[in-house]
């Protein structure tokens, strides 16, 4: 009987084996799948994307179809549309996640702040540029840089109150009672205590939201569309590299195509950099 059992055992074990080395093969094949894809669109994105820099694609404006030209008034659009979105919607973010994470444990406010703030996460930003685009491009009856502001800012607010709040809540409770055993009022503790303890993942929840609507195009198309000259006028339509890059790679003109391999490689290497960047604070923070 004995004999037998082990026969049985060894066959599921040997079964198991089998399936284990068949999912594990699987995986294996899938992540090959998608660094193959990975590595062909870098390669493309440096071997036309470098071949397309040149100084005056940093030093000029866009130009017209078979001129001499550049992306500067794209870089100097994105740079500040990104960098307000960026100043505007963290704070807020940051606030948010405060609340709901030292003040809104069982509060239904909170628990409605939590549910919306998981559709606008999962929400297409083109949804967001619509809703710019209704509120305030329409009243306006112009495009601007402005409203690319605003459509930007309201896609960086979920991504940093969903980061700040996890980040708080991973602070150790017995630093909390420690600090409110010394005396300290509640917004001390969060001030000194908490955000502190936290600070390396709160502000890698905001270079996730920054990388993140560094390359967005939907919402810009819609607020702050696109212009071929250089301004600082946040109050008229303002060129971004995003929308550029759309615009020039749709186009059948030469120039317009290297340059729009250009602004991919620039944009691609921003992102990257901010992906790593949040990736070594996270890890100085483990």
């Amino acid at each position: 009987m004995s004999v037998t059992m082990s026969d049985s055992a060894l066959a599921m074990y040997r079964q198991r084996k089998r399936v284990n080395q068949v999912a594990l093969g699987l995986s294996l094949a899938a992540m090959a799948f998608g660094l193959f894809w990975l590595a062909w669109i870098l390669w493309e994105t440096i071997r036309l994307g470098v071949s397309g820099l040149a100084w005056a694609t940093f030093t000029q404006s866009t130009p017209p179809p078979n001129e001499v030209g550049g992306l500067a008034n794209a870089l100097v659009g994105s740079a500040m549309i990104v960098g307000l979105a960026t100043f505007i919607g963290s704070p807020i973010g940051v606030m948010a996640g405060v609340y709901l994470a030292e003040y809104g444990q069982r509060n239904w406010v909170a628990n409605t702040t939590r549910f919306v703030n998981d559709i606008l996460l999962s929400a297409p930003s083109i949804v967001t540029g619509l809703f710019i685009y209704a509120i305030v491009v329409t009243k306006m009856k112009s495009f601007s840089g402005f409203a690319g502001v605003l459509a930007l800012a309201l896609i960086v607010i979920p991504v940093v109150i969903r980061t700040t709040e996890t980040m708080l809540n991973l602070v150790p409770p017995a630093l909390r009672e420690a600090a409110y055993a010394l005396g300290a009022p509640k917004w001390k503790v969060i001030a000194g205590v908490t955000l502190r303890a936290s600070r390396a993942g709160v502000i890698t929840g905001i270079l996730l939201a920054l990388a993140r609507i560094a390359g967005e195009t939907a919402p810009l198309l819609f607020t702050a569309l696109s212009n071929q000259f250089f301004t600082w006028n946040l109050g008229e339509p303002m060129a971004s590299l995003p929308v550029t890059i759309f615009k020039f790679a749709m186009s059948p003109y030469e120039n317009w195509q290297k340059l729009a391999w250009a602004g991919v490689f620039i944009i691609t290497v921003a992102v990257l950099s901010l992906n790593i960047l949040a990736r070594y604070l996270s890890r100085q923070k483990s």
